[in-house]
Parts: C-alpha cells; sequence; structure tokens
C-alpha cells in the first residue's frame, strides 16, 4: 500500500513539473544518494562540550584518534571536549604518552613555510603540537592535533607546563584505581617541605660563599707561589755553577807545579769556595722560605677540594628538597628495565625553549616475567583525600591489567622514600613495554611512543639534536645556586616540517601546501 501511494505521489509530481521537472526531480535523486554513501564513510562529528560545574585545574588530554576528539580531565572528572584532527595516513599522529613542554600563543612554523599554529602546546621538540586548525571532520593533520579554533584560544590559559597528554589509537578515559605500591605520602613531610627547603636553600648558598671563597684563597696561594719554580731552578743553575768553578779550582791547586802557580790556584780556590758556599746558602734560603707558601698552596687547594664537595652535598639537598614541592613522574620501562623520574624546576631552558626539568634519577628495576607484554598505564594522583591521594589510571595499549602490571615490578624502595613521603597531586606513575622515545631530553618530562601503532607524523621529522651538556664549574650554574643559567647549557634541537599554512579569506581558513618545504633551523 505505502509503494502504491509513493508511485502515485511521483506521477502527481511529474504531471505537475512536466518534463524539465522530471529531469531535475531525476538529477537529485542522483546527487542525493552518493552524498548519503559518503556521509555514511565519515566519522560522526563529535560536538564541543563543557562540563555544568566549575572547572578546576586541567590535569589531562586525551586524545582519541579512533573517535578523533580531545577531553581534558581535571581531579573530578572531564570538563572538556572537542573534536580534532589528527595526523593523516603516512603523517599519523603517534600513540603514546606526553606533556606539554611549551606554549606559544601565536606560534608560526619556522618549518613549513611560516605556517600558523594558533594557540600552539608543544608536546614533543620534533614538531608534535596541540593548536588551533580547521576540522575537515576526519584526520588530515601532518602530525599535530588540530582543535578548533576558539576551543584551543579559550583552552590556552587553562593549562600549564607539564600536562599530561595521552594519545591513545582507542578511545580511553581514566578510572579510580588503588594499589599499594602508589605513593602514599606523609601529611608531616609535606607540612614541613616549604621550611627544610628555605633551611636547606640558606645552608646552599651558605656553603656555595664558601666554596667561592676557599677557592679564591687556593687561587692567591697558587699565583703567590707561581714564581717559586723560576726562581728555585736559577739558584740551583747558580750552585752548579760555583760548585762547578769550586772543583776546577781544586784540579788547579793539585796540578800546580810552582809556587807562584800554587798561590795563584790557592787564592782562585778561595774565590770558587765562597761563591759555591754563598750559592748554597741561597738556595737553602729560598727553599726555606718556599716551603710555608708551598704548605700554603697544598692546604688551600685541599680546603677549595673539601668546601666543594659540601657545596655539591648542599646544593643536592637543597635541590631535593625544592623539587620535593613539585609533582613527580615517574616512569617504569620493561624495554630497558629502567625506572626514571621527572620534576619540573620551572627553570628556563639555556637556549630559550620551555623548562628545564630534573632528570637526576634513574634506577635499574626489577620485573617478574620480564619477556611477557605489561601494556602501558598511566597512574595519575587526581586530588588528596583521607589516604594521601586519589588516582586514576588510564590505559592504551594492550597487556596486563593495571593491576597486574603493578604487582609484577619490585620499585627500589630507596627510590620511594626518597620522592613518595611528598608526592603531590598530579604525580604520576607511567608503566609501559616501550622505552623512551629519543625525544625525552632534559626540556621535558616524559615522551613514549607506541611502536605497534603508525608513527608517520613522528618519524618523518628528524629527531631533536642530543643535548651536549657543559656543566658550569660550581655544577649549579654559573649565577649560584637560585640564580643565573641554572643547571646546564645543551646544544640545540634540529626538528622538522609541520603543517600547512593557513590564509584567513572573508572569515574562512584556506589551508596550502607549498611546493617545498623552507628549511630553516627550528621548528
Amino acid at each position: 500500500m505505502k509503494d502504491l501511494m509513493t508511485t502515485a505521489q511521483s506521477r502527481r509530481a511529474m504531471r505537475r513539473w512536466g518534463a524539465p521537472g522530471i529531469v531535475m526531480f531525476a538529477a537529485a535523486v542522483a546527487l542525493a544518494a552518493p552524498s548519503e554513501a559518503l556521509a555514511a564513510k565519515q566519522p560522526r562529528q563529535i560536538a564541543e562540550a563543557v562540563a555544568q560545574r566549575e572547572a578546576g585545574e586541567p590535569i589531562m588530554a586525551i586524545v582519541s584518534i579512533k573517535s578523533q576528539q580531545v577531553t581534558f580531565y581535571d581531579a573530578e572528572g572531564w570538563i572538556l571536549r572537542a573534536p580534532v584532527s589528527t595526523g593523516t595516513t603516512g603523517r599519523e599522529t603517534p600513540a603514546g604518552v606526553f606533556a606539554v613542554v611549551e606554549k606559544d600563543k601565536d606560534h608560526h612554523s619556522s618549518m613549513y613555510d611560516d605556517a600558523w599554529m594558533p594557540n600552539m602546546q608543544r608536546i614533543t621538540w620534533n614538531g608534535i603540537a596541540l593548536h588551533g586548525g580547521p576540522l575537515p571532520g576526519y584526520a588530515a593533520s601532518h602530525g599535530c592535533v588540530r582543535m578548533p579554533f576558539n576551543f584551543a584560544e579559550g583552552l590556552f590559559d587553562k593549562t600549564n607546563i607539564g600536562m599530561r597528554v595521552i594519545i591513545s589509537p582507542m578511545d580511553a578515559a581514566p578510572v579510580d584505581f588503588s594499589h599499594p605500591s602508589l605513593f602514599v605520602p606523609s601529611k608531616e613531610a609535606i607540612a614541613a617541605a616549604p621550611a627544610r627547603a628555605d633551611k636547606l636553600s640558606a645552608q646552599a648558598e651558605e656553603s656555595i660563599q664558601a666554596a667561592d671563597e676557599a677557592k679564591k684563597a687556593a687561587t692567591a696561594a697558587a699565583k703567590d707561589a707561581q714564581s717559586l719554580p723560576a726562581s728555585l731552578r736559577k739558584l740551583e743553575q747558580q750552585k752548579a755553577r760555583a760548585d762547578a768553578e769550586n772543583a776546577y779550582a781544586d784540579k788547579l791547586v793539585a796540578n800546580a807545579k810552582t809556587d807562584q802557580a800554587k798561590a795563584k790556584a790557592d787564592e782562585l780556590k778561595q774565590k770558587a769556595a765562597a761563591k759555591a758556599t754563598d750559592a748554597a746558602t741561597q738556595l737553602d734560603a729560598a727553599k726555606a722560605a718556599a716551603q710555608p707558601k708551598r704548605d700554603a698552596v697544598a692546604a688551600t687547594k685541599d680546603a677549595a677540594k673539601a668546601a666543594a664537595a659540601k657545596k655539591a652535598e648542599a646544593v643536592k639537598a637543597a635541590t631535593d628538597a625544592k623539587l620535593a614541592m613539585e609533582p613527580v613522574s615517574v616512569y617504569i620501562s620493561r624495554s630497558t628495565q629502567k625506572l626514571y623520574v621527572r620534576r619540573n624546576t620551572h627553570k628556563p631552558a639555556p637556549d630559550g625553549g620551555g623548562e628545564v626539568f630534573d632528570t637526576s634519577i634513574e634506577v635499574p628495576v626489577t620485573i617478574r616475567n620480564p619477556d611477557q607484554p605489561l601494556g602501558t598505564h598511566i597512574f595519575t594522583a587526581m586530588a588528596k583525600n583521607d589516604t594521601g591521594l586519589r588516582w586514576s589510571v588510564v590505559t592504551i595499549d594492550e597487556g596486563d591489567s593495571a593491576k597486574d602490571a603493578l604487582d609484577r615490578i619490585t620499585i627500589p624502595q630507596e627510590v620511594w622514600d626518597r620522592i613518595g613521603p611528598t608526592a603531590l597531586p598530579r604525580s604520576s606513575i607511567i608503566i609501559s613495554d616501550e622505552p623512551l622515545s629519543a625525544e625525552t631530553n632534559y626540556r621535558t618530562e616524559f615522551v613514549a611512543v607506541l611502536s605497534n601503532h603508525p608513527q608517520g607524523g613522528f618519524i618523518t621529522r628528524k629527531p631533536t639534536a642530543p643535548p651536549v651538556e657543559m656543566a658550569s664549574d660550581d655544577g649549579w650554574g654559573n649565577g649560584g645556586a637560585f640564580g643565573g643559567n641554572g643547571f646546564f647549557f645543551f646544544g640545540q634541537r634540529d626538528p622538522n616540517p609541520q603543517p600547512v599554512n593557513p590564509r584567513r579569506r572573508a572569515g574562512q581558513y584556506q589551508y596550502y601546501q607549498p611546493a617545498q618545504p623552507m628549511q630553516r633551523s627550528l621548528w
């Protein structure tokens, strides 16, 4: 009956439209079919969303490559959600674990014809970032994560350096989690941390000043004694010549045949003997005078070494005390069977890019059945609670369950004793089968990519140049413990091309691809 009614309606339409109308109707039907088929192939466009509550500081962002969306979480749950466009085929956005390492409100790529990347939040130094960009509804970038322009702008001031960014091949979300191996901080240790940091900082400054003074004293003593070797050598040479003349006079006396010759030889002998005696006296006096200076050089050198060692110890203690008031991140790799610790010093990198992360802890770790996959699990301290910290876990790669993965790992107790008592919200523990990427360096927290997923947008870029360490002589920085450049100087990065350049026209952003990327020194 329904088919008959449809046929009748179509016939009435043909009579009403006439011959031209029939043609137009057929054309419309023909065009509609492919459009509907094309729409069916496109992924469902995720709508932007904001949680209907007061949002806290974003702790993590999770990008789903499958769903082409990003979700930001604070301590209580999700707060922002938006569609994204990740890397296209051949330039896929790498799945893995990252953190924000630099922010630039109006960033322009120096590797891809001044490509505009507004509200850029970099997660690797070789050119992967979150930024505003056009969203066609599917993966289309050169490896970055494009977000809606307005969304990226509104987000920019809400995030901080070090915020966790998780890029998952599938949909993923944090789940509440607890385990005895996770940090259990001490309220007493946390309360005492500021005063302890201030005390140790003052001690470090005193030790630095004492070491500087000891070094100056050693330098002055060495300078005072600098002329001694040359003076003593000159006197030794004079004595040697006098002794030689005295020996020659002895031979003349022994060989004299006449009274006149003997008298002349005796006179020469007396003069030579007196000269030799005088040279020996001068040499002995110079040696006696030089000994206190030599003793001073040795003593001040030893004192300078002791002061430098004390300074290094005091600076290390002050550094640890200061870092204890920062969230701590731990990475455990089944591939390397090592445990790595990162904490942000909030010191600007000496080459002007991002901030310096402390990398002083790297130790072996024991993993039971090391040939069996662990998976990749990101445990995050979301907030404080009655027992210490409330944790969540995000799993982005197959392997053991999060609990079983933690159960297989024996963590060195001395490391936990050092960093656990003052662990704060936003601290994290990452367990993965993967090694740390070569992109992990002094200006990053952790960069780890899943090797069993495409990394086209990552591996097509040159890796960041490995850092060249050039420590200052005090091991802390040219400006002292808490000033100057601080920490170390490193070589510059050498990253690679990035997205294409948008040009705004009549309210629309149009991207174009230059024939050849412009090669410049920085991304």
